[in-house]
């Protein structure tokens, strides 16, 4: 039985890897990848870190509109889907890729997987909104990461073949932590000491194409005079040199703005910060899986139960909000309900497949 992976994001690098370890015991596996991001810092280093399969394909989309995106993505790997004839297709998250893959697999008549199913922010002017909605109901099988996921695809009418496995990036974070922790050097390389700096990362449309959100989160980090570690996503530095923002950045002595991080060095940063800011569904989990406290640059999140257990507070693009939650917010520390499952996200994924395809 033949497995079509379909990657294009570096949250997707990360997910893939526990995943793909555990598919090869029982599937041959090919993997797509569509070019969605193809910076180093945001693709090549993750299959290096990781160790991850190299891709069997790489489509080379690259950036463009959300439309130019998923066209060309559907197109690309629809003629790779009617070449290799895999029976099945999986995909994971919210991106363009999730989207075109699935539905390049269903007007082929292949089955799909959807890998984080379930997830809503119930925002649909966010493009990740739509295209994880569409993504589950056009799915075969659907692998739900919590209780809360498998609720919304029941209360959508999506009852069959839903299966509550855990989250995939907890898997992930169980075994590079470790690693990270023996090899990762990003500490002594940036002068940082843990708990005394804050980790920023921005890289959402509605903050970075927005310039007044743009302007009030980084007017923010600079007025809140912490040292803020702030590795930049490449839109959001060609916006931040479009709004004439990185002059601000540069002459400010509390923010060291560096390019993407590695997945190792990331987690590093993540675990020794003494709070983390960001806009990323997947850096938000991974502060709530390491206990540091996140302040979330969204006014909603898909992952409500790290705002629900008091360890994520969600202050959108609003500045005053985030100064008061720079100098302020602190996690009750009392609740903490681990309800993203057991670690074994992945396993139960390549069982359940095994089951149901063989």
């Amino acid at each position: 039985m033949k497995i079509a992976t379909i990657v294009g994001a570096r949250p997707q690098f990360i997910k893939m890897a526990p995943v793909s370890r555990e598919l090869r015991k029982h599937f041959d596996e090919i993997v797509i990848h569509t070019g969605q991001h193809y910076d180093y810092e945001m693709n090549k280093i993750f299959f290096e870190q990781l160790n991850i399969p190299e891709p069997d394909y790489y489509l080379g989309v690259g950036s463009g509109s959300h439309g130019y995106q998923t066209g060309e993505m559907l197109k690309r790997i629809e003629e790779v889907l009617m070449k290799e004839k895999p029976d099945l297709v999986l995909v994971y998250g919210d991106t363009n890729s999730t989207l075109a893959g699935a539905l390049a697999a269903v007007k082929l008549h292949i089955k799909v997987a959807h890998v984080e199913a379930g997830l809503r922010s119930l925002d649909k002017r966010m493009p990740e909104e739509v295209n994880r909605v569409l993504t589950d109901h056009v799915s075969d099988y659907l692998f739900a990461p919590t209780e809360t996921a498998v609720k919304n695809l029941y209360n959508e009418g999506i009852k069959d073949r839903v299966y509550l496995t855990g989250d995939v990036m907890y898997d992930a974070l169980l075994y590079n932590i470790k690693i990270a922790r023996k090899h990762s050097k990003i500490l002594d390389k940036l002068g940082l000491k843990p708990r005394k700096y804050l980790l920023a990362t921005v890289h959402r449309a509605e903050n970075t194409d927005n310039r007044k959100n743009l302007e009030n989160i980084i007017e923010a980090f600079i007025d809140s005079n912490e040292s803020i570690v702030f590795p930049a996503h490449p839109r959001t530095q060609k916006y931040l040199k479009a709004y004439g923002l990185i002059k601000q950045i540069e002459k400010a002595e509390n923010i060291i703005i560096t390019p993407p991080i590695g997945y190792l060095d990331m987690l590093i940063l993540e675990e020794n910060a003494k709070k983390i800011l960001t806009d990323s569904g997947g850096v938000q989990k991974e502060a709530y899986f390491l206990k540091v406290p996140c302040i979330t640059l969204r006014e909603k999140t898909e992952w409500v139960e790290t705002v629900e257990d008091g360890w994520n507070i969600l202050v959108g693009a609003d500045k005053e909000k985030l100064i008061k939650a720079i100098m302020e917010f602190e996690p009750n520390g009392e609740t903490y309900t681990y309800k993203f499952g057991d670690g074994r996200a992945s396993g139960k994924i390549a069982e359940a497949l095994n089951n149901a395809l063989w």
